[in-house]
């Protein structure tokens, strides 16, 4: 593993007692094709400014979104994936939420140094719990003693969360991820946004709607240009606030959502050479990091590879790269060149090649699946799994029993959601891997013209947002 001596960053105001206020808008999922099909939003770019983003390997959301907020790599800021091996703790984690998972300063530190009163907000950005800004909002379920979860958030001070649930109802819970995931959730998002930006310097708000069709029907589907159309129609009245309260407009997406048609398991593969071990109980197979030689964890089309014997690196290693629809296969001195070389990650990080991703399924018949397989299970699964996304195709009472879960729910009995597919043929969008075309990848906007070059690194949209507050930030390493 390389190391790099932190980056050092001492902001000086370029005038006046407080920063220029800005809103810092995470359009999960934009690209150039998706705003052909978003007038508010070209518009936007049109008066001001517009550049493609050079993002990051891997190109998803929390190693993205950890890039934008410190200007630094994963090889800095730790941030290796949505999820990862914890070492220390021998279990494979997705979608922590303690802000001390990423290291190294962050945007508001900068910002409060120039201008120490500056109020900062975020509202559903990851990593939000500890994070040291003055209000923050994220999704965060009542997980009840019986089982059963009720939709909710998180938010400080605690007293808007009832603020916002009064105004807004209740937090979408489940349409914010799953197979009802909707524009209800980005609604909700954008609304309270749209209540706490003018009371801040620094806003910063995340709206997921782009992920859930592009990923389930690809991008260049009918259904993508509508979810595109529809959130540019739910995002046009937050601009508009913008524009009319004199708020800078950094609008950035983390990636870009390409077509997708080849699922790759990769722990089967591990599996079947003998390299990956399972437990059972109930008829049920666990994954089993303590005893397997090597395993995957899986994210979209980047996986980290975890490989226990040493020994046996090079036959890890010599399968993974005869694997089909695996292009590449990173060792530390590789993943180095990528800054992707921290402790957390893989002893090998495997890349797929185009139109392939990689599941976390390690299970060789579908009847010794775990139960949570079947559900919305994001921190119980080894890895993402994006046919969360439907209820089963193949199944035509899923809909229906989902249903009846429903009612069970509200009349306080114990249910169980399995209603997701184990096939992985059904998902037809996927990111992580670099992008290749241009208009599939993602892009940063602006509303003050002249201001970007034709590509902008996901490295220097923290110094680019702190310039649009009004500091001029001194660099050294």
């Amino acid at each position: 593993m390389t190391t790099t001596a932190p980056r050092q960053v001492a902001p000086v105001p370029a005038g006046g007692v407080a920063p220029t206020p800005v809103l810092l808008l995470d359009v999960v999922g934009l690209t150039p094709r998706a705003l052909n099909d978003m007038p508010r939003l070209r518009e936007l770019a049109e008066a001001g400014s517009r550049a493609t983003l050079g993002t990051v390997l891997p190109a998803v959301t929390c190693s993205v979104q950890s890039t934008i907020l410190t200007g630094t790599l994963p090889s800095e800021h730790g941030v290796v994936g949505n999820g990862w091996f914890f070492r220390d703790l021998g279990e494979i984690m997705f979608w922590r939420q303690p802000n001390s998972l990423v290291e190294g300063e962050k945007l508001w530190d900068s910002l409060r140094r120039a201008y120490p009163d500056a109020k900062v907000a975020n509202v559903c950005w990851w990593y939000a719990m500890g994070m040291d800004v003055d209000t923050v909002v994220t999704p965060r379920p009542v997980y009840h003693a019986d089982g059963r979860k009720s939709p909710d958030c998180y938010t400080r001070p605690t007293w808007l969360r009832d603020e916002l649930t009064q105004a807004l109802g209740q937090f979408p819970l489940f349409q914010y991820w799953g197979p009802t995931a909707a524009i209800a959730s980005s609604r909700w998002i954008v609304e309270a946004t749209r209540r706490i930006m003018p009371h801040h310097d620094l806003t910063m708000a995340y709206v997921p709607h782009l992920d859930y069709d592009l990923q389930r029907f690809g991008p260049r589907s009918p259904q993508a240009s509508a979810a595109a159309a529809e959130l540019d129609a739910v995002l046009a009245p937050l601009l508009d606030d913008a524009a009319r309260l004199g708020i800078e407009v950094v609008v950035l997406s983390e990636y870009g959502i390409t077509e997708v048609d080849r699922p790759v398991h990769l722990n089967r593969v591990l599996r079947r050479a003998g390299l990956l071990e399972v437990h059972t109980q109930e008829g049920m197979e666990y994954l089993d990091p303590w005893a397997s030689p090597a395993f995957a964890v899986a994210d979209h089309q980047v996986a980290h590879v975890y490989i226990q014997d040493a020994e046996r690196h090079e036959e890890v290693r010599t399968l993974l790269e005869a694997t089909p629809g695996v292009e590449q296969v990173l060792d530390r001195e590789a993943q180095a060149v990528h800054g992707l070389d921290h402790e957390r990650s893989g002893d090998l990080v495997v890349v797929a090649e185009d139109r392939a991703w990689f599941t976390y399924y390690y299970w060789l018949e579908d009847a010794r699946a775990p139960d949570f397989a079947r559900g919305v299970e994001i921190h119980r699964k080894p890895g993402y799994d994006p046919a969360e996304l439907f209820f089963d195709p193949a199944d035509r009472t899923a809909k229906a029993r989902a249903g009846l879960s429903l009612v069970r729910k509200k009349v306080g009995l114990r249910y169980s959601m399995k209603v997701v597919p184990l096939d992985a043929r059904w998902v037809k969008g996927s990111h992580g891997r670099l992008p290749e075309d241009p208009a599939d990848g993602p892009v940063l906007i602006t509303s003050t013209p002249g201001q970007l070059r034709e590509t902008v690194a996901a490295t220097e949209v923290r110094d680019l947002v702190l310039r649009a507050a009004g500091v001029e930030a001194a660099l050294t390493h």
